[in-house]
């Protein structure tokens, strides 16, 4: 196997924030941006890639999903790597290793810099405790959106860090107040939990309290097996979320945990499981917010098992859904394409 050349059109796109794949790309001519939201700011943000430079380096080798989309601004000649071929290529030529070195460095010392402003403090903040600190930032200043982001950033950085049993706490916590007021602040006029709009049911015992902020123990097993998943730790992952149905329904994390059961399969490779379980939760809710997600793992299953007709059915199907600007649908887009390549 060899690195592949790619010709990209202008206003293309090579990848899509949460896209997950272990490909590597080098710019050879023309223009890519990489568009991201800034931490601090919480504003869409775009880097230019430099001729000769590597990028989508970090998710590739971390097996994490794509922070940024890449964007293709005018029409490039773009070296495609899988990591085996980047590390060999890597190996063999210290530059190669010394500029991503630089490049890192550069990004955790911008992510410093950003925590020191947000703090306003001449103290020095180590990245892992200044990203813990950005989210109780932005929750504290009801803005959970932002605080979402950075705590679910932590989860993926420091799956087991110092802060990862608060981080979990506080993520359902900004997840309850968008779940109540969206990517707005409460009215001024409510003085407490009284003055707030019932949560309903079983699930208003999830939530953290308005008076104290602590989490239910349903809440922390939930985000406690999620970490396990960005560790890629499938079966543990498996296990924990399994924990959670058995220990009887729940409106909300029952059907949370059934989701990401169904998604650890595809990770294990259990494919034919997976698409059972992702079907079944299709027919139980049709209307279930993440049903296009659901859709596209059974496709990615249907193709993993070489089917690939059923494969490319499924994603035409969930692009039929729309709409054009939907996340998943772009990223569906992109696996129909290059599904159709490997066809052609």
């Amino acid at each position: 196997m060899s690195p592949k050349a790619v010709q990209y059109r202008a206003n293309s796109i090579i990848y899509f924030k949460g896209d997950q794949s272990d490909r590597i790309f080098l710019l050879n001519a023309g223009k890519v941006s990489l568009s991201y939201v800034d931490i601090e700011t919480g504003q869409e943000v775009r880097d230019l890639i430099k001729m000769g430079e590597f990028f989508g380096v970090k998710s590739a080798l971390g097996r994490y999903m794509r922070e940024e989309t890449a964007i293709v601004l005018q029409d490039s000649a773009v070296m495609v790597f899988s990591v085996p071929e980047f590390e060999q290529v890597a190996s063999k030529n210290t530059r190669i290793i010394a500029k991503m070195l630089t490049v890192f460095s550069n990004q955790l010392r911008r992510i410093h810099r950003q925590v020191q402003n947000l703090m306003v403090s001449d103290e020095q903040v180590n990245p892992e405790t200044g990203l813990y600190k950005i989210g109780e930032y932005y929750l504290k200043n009801k803005r959970p959106g932002q605080a979402l982001y950075a705590f679910k950033r932590y989860l993926v950085y420091y799956p087991t860090g110092s802060y990862a049993t608060e981080v979990t706490s506080k993520i359902v916590q900004a997840e309850e107040f968008l779940s109540r007021y969206g990517s707005g602040t409460p009215p001024s006029a409510a003085p407490g939990p009284a003055a707030l709009p019932p949560a309903g049911g079983p699930r208003a015992s999830a939530a953290p309290s308005a008076e104290t902020g602590e989490t239910s123990e349903l809440a922390q097993h939930y985000y406690n097996a999620v970490s396990l998943v960005s560790q890629e730790k499938y079966l543990e992952a498996f296990k924990a979320f399994k924990k959670i149905l058995d220990g009887g329904p729940d409106p909300e994390y029952s059907a949370k945990a059934e989701f990401e059961m169904a998604k650890c399969l595809f990770y294990l490779k259990q494919y034919d499981t997976c698409i059972k379980s992702f079907t079944a939760i299709a027919q139980k809710f049709p209307k279930h917010p993440e049903l296009k997600d659901a859709l596209f793992f059974v496709g990615r299953s249907y193709e993993e098992k070489g089917d690939k007709a059923r494969a490319g059915g499924l994603y035409k199907k969930i692009i039929s859904m729309g709409p054009e600007d939907d996340a998943v649908v772009r990223k569906v887009k992109k696996a129909l394409r290059t599904l159709e390549g490997e066809k052609a």
